[in-house]
């Protein structure tokens, strides 16, 4: 998404970079991991389809994608790739501005990184650039069924259950934008700050 090329969002523990293609071999690497595929229900890529979908996703209006960095490393090494932990993102499936709809997703790749903060961290981030910058009136995720783990996450950011599928095996939460749970994300975000990456 072209709105979030030049722009990072800083948090305490984690900062969120537009997806370049400096990232892509690694973000490959990452997911050959065949947990990490059982748990996104994705395909490995090749590394040239993955230069491709990167390309992609930097023009498509409908995707807003960051990739997650341990904020502390990346202060030290200044080196982004090396700092890389996972990513989020936003794909937006409904545009009318009234009921504009959106399907989060937030990916911890290394495993030293998870149950620790960072995915909270990124998430908050971006569900909160989804409202202020993109007008997001409400937020869906698609969970496997056996990730316990995400389902109780996203019960905790005050998602609830919509629907579930026997077929794909799969839950699907949801949560509107609402002045509450606004006000709620905003306490929840302990530092926040938009800057030009």
């Amino acid at each position: 998404m072209k709105i979030n090329q030049n722009i990072s969002l800083v948090g305490s523990l984690v900062s969120l970079v537009p997806y370049k293609k400096i990232h892509v071999p690694k973000y490959n690497q990452f997911m050959q991991s065949a947990e990490l595929q059982k748990l996104t229900a994705s395909e490995p890529l090749t590394l040239q389809d993955e230069y491709e979908m990167q390309e992609s996703w930097a023009e498509d209006e409908d995707k807003c994608t960051f990739i997650v960095l341990d904020s502390a490393k990346h202060k030290e090494s200044q080196d982004e790739v090396a700092s890389m932990i996972g990513d989020t993102n936003l794909y937006i499936i409904e545009k009318d501005l009234k009921e504009k709809t959106a399907e989060a997703a937030v990916m911890i790749a290394d495993p030293n990184y998870r149950s620790k903060g960072f995915g909270w961290e990124a998430m908050l981030l971006m569900l909160n650039y989804g409202i202020d910058a993109l007008g997001i009136k409400k937020y869906i995720v698609k969970i496997s069924t056996s990730n316990s783990v995400s389902i109780r996450f996203f019960t905790k950011m005050r998602f609830t259950e919509e629907s579930k599928s026997e077929v794909f095996q799969e839950v699907t939460m949801v949560r509107p934008v609402d002045l509450d749970w606004k006000q709620w994300l905003q306490n929840e975000i302990k530092d926040y700050r938009i800057v030009p990456s």
